[in-house]
């Protein structure tokens, strides 16, 4: 990512998370009426204890010097989760250069991953790379999702795929809380791979061809392993409800293993599913 996407979208994260917080959320009046949602740039500036001079400058995203105690400060003021403060710091400090490393041609899914995706029979369980391209699924997620083999390595962008493919579009009931789950993941590598400019490319491309994509991008959500119930509406099996458990699989790869376990009935669904013997509801 060059210096001026970076400074960019750091400049975007500090607009969207300040519009996201109310005066009497951070102790403060609320005073008169306001042209926008969110508080202003001098109270942001009075929490943090900065000068509103200098926090415009970071907000408008110049290229100024910075300090890890004064970001804190700003972090505490906008009341930033884990995540959320280590994607700051790699956009504020340009931290992610140095972890840029290349991808490799082929990632190859151990035998223990191997096991656990097969072991998981019935929970559909699918195993993405840093730039959120599957690389490994079992049965289960080929049923409920899409049958993956059938898509070219090139074109299995997970992210890309929940907004092209009417399949999953029309599967979860309330999409966008299932699409915002995997884009707070796609951006902490974002910030974590600065370098990279494959990043840059893909969000234009997406910004471009999805509008939709634009609205959620811009609401900045960053989480590293986000656990959320997802209700599905399949075209076979009926009402299907999930709880989406996200890991971080241990390794050089970066990979990351999205489980779901089902809910209610949704297991004895499954299982009639993968042996074709769902009809309808």
């Amino acid at each position: 990512m060059n210096r001026t996407t970076r400074l960019k979208a750091l400049s975007d994260f500090l607009k969207s998370k300040r519009s996201k917080l109310l005066p009497q959320m951070v102790g403060l009046p609320s005073g008169s009426r306001r042209r926008t949602i969110g508080l202003r740039r001098e109270e942001v500036a009075q929490l943090a204890g900065v000068s509103t001079t200098w926090y415009t400058w970071l907000e408008q995203g110049r290229d100024i010097k910075v300090s890890i105690s004064v970001l804190d400060a700003v972090c505490d003021a906008l009341q930033l989760n884990k995540d959320e403060r280590k994607y700051l710091y790699g956009l504020a400090l340009d931290e992610g250069s140095s972890q840029l490393e290349e991808m490799e041609e082929e990632l190859i899914i151990t035998p223990s991953l191997e096991k656990i995706l097969q072991e998981l029979r019935f929970c559909p369980t699918i195993i993405t790379d840093r730039r959120m391209f599957i690389v490994g699924w079992n049965e289960a997620a080929a049923k409920v999702f899409l049958d993956f083999s059938k898509i070219v390595k090139e074109e299995r962008n997970l992210i890309e795929l929940l907004f092209s493919r009417k399949e999953l579009k029309a599967l979860a009931v309330n999409w966008e809380d299932f699409v915002k789950g995997f884009m707070s993941i796609f951006r902490t590598y974002v910030g974590q791979y600065l370098a990279d400019e494959w990043y840059t490319d893909f969000i234009q491309k997406m910004t471009e061809n999805y509008q939709v994509f634009n609205h959620m991008w811009n609401e900045s959500e960053v989480s590293s392993a986000p656990e959320v119930v997802i209700e599905f509406r399949h075209s076979k099996a009926g009402k299907m409800l999930y709880n989406l458990t996200s890991l971080q699989v241990q390794g050089d790869n970066d990979l990351r293993c999205s489980i779901y376990t089902p809910l209610d009935r949704t297991e004895d669904k499954l299982k009639q599913l993968i042996n074709g013997q769902v009809r309808v509801e």
